[in-house]
Order: C-alpha cells, then sequence, then structure tokens
C-alpha cells in the first residue's frame, strides 16, 4: 500500500467524522491555553488556537474540510453553551427588575450604536471607491 493512498484515507476519515473533527478543534483550544500559559500572553487561549487554525489553513497545511462537521455541530449545539448565562441571571435576582432593565436597555443602546456606526462606515468606504 502506498504512502498516498494511507495519506488519502486518513483525510477521508477525518472529513467524514464529526466527532473526530471536535476533538480537533479542542486539541487547537488546548495547545492555544498551553501557550498562553507557557509565555503569560494576556490573550485567551482560544483566541491563540483560533490564529492557530487560521495561520494553517492559509498556508494550506490543514484543510477547512477537516474542521467543517465538527464546527457546524457545536455552532448547531450553541444554545447549551448559554446554559451557565441563564443560571447565573437566576442567581442574581436583581437582574430581573428595574436593574435588569437598565442593563438591557445599555445593551440595546450600544448594539444599535454599533450597527449605526459600522453601517456608515462602510457606506462611506464604498462611496470613496
Amino acid at each position: 500500500m502506498s504512502s498516498q493512498s494511507i495519506s488519502t484515507r486518513l483525510k477521508r476519515f477525518v472529513h467524514r467524522n464529526g466527532p473526530l473533527q471536535v476533538g480537533l478543534v479542542l486539541a487547537f483550544w488546548f495547545a492555544g491555553q498551553s501557550i498562553v500559559r507557557l509565555t503569560g500572553l494576556p490573550v485567551p487561549g482560544g483566541v491563540v488556537g483560533m490564529l492557530a487554525v487560521l495561520l494553517l489553513f492559509a498556508t494550506r497545511w490543514l484543510s477547512v474540510l477537516s474542521m467543517r462537521r465538527g464546527a457546524e455541530w457545536l455552532i448547531s449545539d450553541m444554545v447549551l453553551f448559554f446554559v451557565p448565562a441563564v443560571l447565573a441571571v437566576l442567581d442574581h435576582r436583581e437582574l430581573l427588575g428595574l436593574v435588569g432593565l437598565k442593563v438591557l436597555g445599555v445593551i440595546l443602546c450600544s448594539t444599535i450604536v454599533v450597527l449605526a456606526v459600522t453601517g456608515l462606515t462602510v457606506d462611506l468606504c464604498f462611496r470613496k471607491r
């Protein structure tokens, strides 16, 4: 059996195996976290891992298909990652009253401002072109 056919079979196996791809995503997160701990960088480990994945994609050492199914599975179950945030709100009952409405107002206003400024900036850039 040639090394090319083994490489092709391994690629096909990775491209079709969702749980293995989730493990690959977690491995990059863990590697990024380890780099941050060793170097003392003031950046989250997930960001460092994401930059490593981006670098591997850009240099074509890693195919997007090698992580697509695992990433799609994680994104489809993203609601489960927000359960701790909901439990935190339940622990802080003051967020369900007037204080919570004020916080919600600030979040909504800041989101609208960011969207408006981004839209205006994009519009200005297109007009200058």
